[in-house]
């Protein structure tokens, strides 16, 4: 009797070969995984992010379309009388401004006795609102940009508030693009049509 010993199988080297193209085949797939991932979270971070922009920026301007003057107008800040919420039965002070650091939005939210101008503050009840968390103000944007009649902007500081006859807003938020430098912007322009002359 006779015995042959036929048998085939892998050398160590072809197992090691076979385990480190396997590895790499897995790191290249959890790579693109991640990225991929990273990238829709992103987008839709973003779409998030531009939503609240757009409601933000339609209840200001639904704000200070109805307002009914201005006492305070920079770049950073404006400051009127207006319903802040329909249902109130007089207007309010209400000032929209941003932090020192530029990157939250506030309004601060005063209640009066009475429409002007027979009515006053009443500062006790002065609630603040954060509008925009995560605010980002790009170099050479301003917040807040006035136009008289015309349609002309207006250069501050403003002497005669009265000229004030429409408001560009500029809203923005970081973007979680690529780029540190890249934001969300909408920009929107009020036509002060409820103003009053004679406060």
């Amino acid at each position: 009797m006779s015995f042959h010993n036929n048998q085939s199988g892998f050398t160590i080297t072809e197992i090691t070969v076979v385990i480190v193209l396997i590895g790499i085949a897995s790191l290249g797939l959890i790579t693109f995984t991640n990225n991929t991932t990273r990238q829709y979270l992103g987008l839709q971070k973003d779409a998030t992010s531009f939503s609240d922009l757009s409601q933000q920026s339609h209840r200001i301007t639904n704000v200070l379309r109805g307002s009914t003057d201005i006492t305070e107008a920079t770049d950073e800040s404006v400051t009127v009388y207006a319903y802040f919420f329909p249902n109130n039965q007089y207007v309010s002070q209400i000032r929209y401004y941003l932090n020192p650091d530029k990157n939250v939005l506030y309004a601060d939210v005063t209640p009066m006795t009475s429409n002007p101008p027979t009515g006053l503050p009443v500062p006790a009840q002065k609630k603040t609102y954060t509008i925009i968390p995560f605010f980002y103000q790009a170099a050479g944007s301003k917040l807040f940009e006035y136009q008289d009649s015309a349609g002309t902007n207006l250069t501050l500081p403003i002497s005669e508030l009265n000229t004030i006859k429409g408001i560009r807003i500029n809203l923005q938020t970081p973007s979680d693009g690529v780029q540190d430098d890249s934001y969300q912007t909408i920009t929107t322009q009020v036509s002060l049509r409820n103003r009053k002359t004679n406060l």
